[in-house]
């Protein structure tokens, strides 16, 4: 038995925008989270810092602030993407996941056939084909 990559294609639908719009703003929302949180250790930490060390403390901060704006980033994408979900037209094709699978191989197996991407096509969660090369 060897690993592989099964690529989750979605029959995009009204449901389906729907659901990963949901999806994305929950992430954008959960995002938004973690970087409060990071920001209430932080001052605390910074806080602390400052008491003994001052040039420690502005050497955190900095860091502090780099990883909160690439935070911020990454919801920001999220929000993006969110917004690229309703230009998807009703019953293309979206890449929607990656899942792993196992596929048995033999002696005498072409490897480069067996290993290619499977593909599971969904259509508001049901599947409704499975391609394996």
């Amino acid at each position: 038995m060897v690993k592989r990559t099964v690529t989750v294609t979605a029959i995009v639908t009204e449901e389906f925008k729907q659901r990963l719009a949901a999806e994305l703003k929950q992430a954008a929302d959960d995002q938004q989270r973690r970087i409060d949180q990071m920001d209430f250790q932080a001052r605390r930490l910074i806080a602390d810092i400052q008491k003994t060390d001052l040039s420690q403390a502005m050497s955190v901060r900095q860091r502090l602030e780099s990883e909160k704006s690439r935070q911020e980033a990454v919801k920001r994408e999220y929000l993006e993407r969110v917004g690229q979900v309703s230009e998807l037209e009703i019953d293309s094709r979206f890449p929607y996941n990656v899942a792993e699978g196992f596929i048995e191989v033999n002696l005498g197996d072409n490897l480069a056939e067996k290993l290619q991407n499977a593909e599971i096509v969904v259509k508001d969660g049901v599947v409704i084909e499975i391609h394996d090369p």
